[in-house]
């Protein structure tokens, strides 16, 4: 029964985006009649685009969204796109966004006030613009593994905002009852009246009134404590992105191999990392007895080839998948590095019987200029 819930809600994910982006894309040159079924479309492109993006990025692109561009990451994975102390911020800018967006789509433009529905677009303005930032954020990894596909909600978002803004627009110039015949002696209440008439123009309107809607609540939220300057540190104080400001440490390769696992990825105290090394072009740390096990299997390489070869097979086969288990994992890293210590010295005492100057050896394995196995 859950395998089954699986593939449902799977075939959902992967079905949802493609046909929901036809219609949204159709509705750019054809108006829906049935207001009902587009907004059921238009929600399900929002709760199903939402989770979908960062599941995407999460576990398709190896995006962490808890790591700060402070802590170290390995292999591929890719720090925050977000710094994570601006959620608040942007969750706030996002509701309002989300609020415009729906007093938009819940009402007949000919029917509310003008600056209404002005103040709605404006709204609708800062949600919209903010997915544009994030798509501008990510935009130097697009052709890397999957992030290409976290661009889909933003795309349909605009497709929709185009549809939403030329509905209103079609509402209000569809009814005759507009006038603007008398507002008095404030001749600029007149033509800001006469201006908001003007329907075509709304979007315009709309933009201008974004900035100081945006200010408005930027300065509610400092109020309660949220930082000045939050939406431009949320895509700065971040590393490894389009509009990054911060260098965060290099990624180490963090591979199958499980004593550089161990390595890396145990208690420092525990596992003592040494310095960093080179294995297969990546930046991996090493420790004695990773240094130690490397410089055994040269020797079994040297002198039984045949032997080395059994060797290496048997540990590719279990060595892989041990190191899957432990990678995230500092107590079963330490375990593994106390499980190992016997064979260490075991390997220690051959290194010193069959070779003149074992730390030597010991010492020259991962420096960049040696091969490593």
């Amino acid at each position: 029964m859950d395998d089954l819930f699986a593939y449902i809600l799977i075939g959902i994910l992967i079905i949802t985006p493609p046909v929901v982006s036809i219609y949204n894309f159709i509705g750019l040159f054809h108006r829906f009649r049935n207001k009902v079924a587009r907004n059921i479309i238009w929600a399900v492109t929002a709760i199903v685009g939402v989770p979908e993006t960062v599941l995407n990025l999460e576990f398709l692109c190896d995006v962490s969204f808890e790591k700060s561009w402070t802590e170290q990451l390995y292999n591929d994975m890719l720090h925050q796109p977000i710094w994570i102390d601006s959620y608040p911020t942007l969750i706030i800018l996002c509701t309002v966004g989300v609020i415009g967006f729906i007093i938009l789509a819940g009402t007949d433009s000919a029917k509310v006030p003008p600056l209404v529905t002005v103040l709605s677009m404006a709204a609708t303005y800062i949600l919209l613009g903010f997915m544009i930032v994030c798509c501008i954020q990510i935009s130097n990894h697009t052709f890397e593994k999957f992030i290409a596909l976290s661009y889909i909600l933003p795309i349909n978002m605009i497709f929709i905002t185009f549809n939403l803004f030329r509905e209103k627009i079609m509402e209000w110039n569809g009814c005759e009852l507009h006038n603007s015949d008398d507002f008095g002696k404030n001749a600029f209440i007149k033509k800001l009246n006469e201006s908001l008439l003007r329907s075509e123009k709304w979007p315009l309107y709309a933009f201008i009134l974004m900035i100081p809607l945006l200010g408005i609540v930027l300065l509610i939220l400092i109020l309660f404590g949220q930082q000045p300057d939050a939406v431009i540190k949320a895509f700065t104080e971040t590393t490894n992105w389009a509009l990054s400001g911060q260098e965060g440490p290099q990624n180490l390769y963090y591979d199958e191999h499980y004593l550089c696992t161990v390595a890396a990825g145990g208690h420092k105290k525990i596992v003592k990392p040494v310095r960093k090394g080179i294995r297969h072009g990546h930046d991996v740390i090493v420790n004695r007895q990773l240094m130690i096990a490397n410089a055994f299997e040269n020797v079994l390489e040297e002198k039984t080839p045949r032997f080395h070869r059994a060797v290496r097979n048997f540990y590719d086969k279990y060595g892989f998948p041990i190191a899957d288990h432990i990678r995230h994992n500092k107590v079963a890293c330490d375990v593994t590095y106390f499980v190992m210590k016997p064979l260490e010295w075991i390997f220690l005492v051959v290194l010193y019987l069959v070779d003149v100057n074992p730390e030597n050896r010991i010492a020259v394995q991962y420096l960049p200029e040696m091969k490593s196995h």
